[in-house]
């Protein structure tokens, strides 16, 4: 299911060639993950870290993340 939520979300990705010759990209519907980098690719990888990190980081704290493709990720509470 994490696997298929990072698909999606990458699928959703947008990419741009800024004036210095470097790439930036985003996932517009979660704000606040981006990448720049010097090369398309290594801009498409380092979104996916970046996204990966999010991704860890808001689920172990409890925070929400939206909904895409019908796949839903909600942290499990222990205890």
């Amino acid at each position: 299911m994490l696997s298929d939520y990072i698909h999606a979300a990458l699928a959703r990705a947008s990419y741009e060639k800024l004036d210095d010759g470097t790439y930036y990209g985003e996932i517009p519907q979660i704000q606040g993950v981006w990448a720049n980098e010097p090369e398309l690719e290594a801009c498409r990888a380092e979104l996916q870290s970046a996204l990966e990190d999010w991704l860890l980081f808001s689920l172990s704290n409890g925070f929400p993340v939206p909904a895409l493709d019908g796949i839903e990720l909600t942290a499990a509470r222990v205890g």
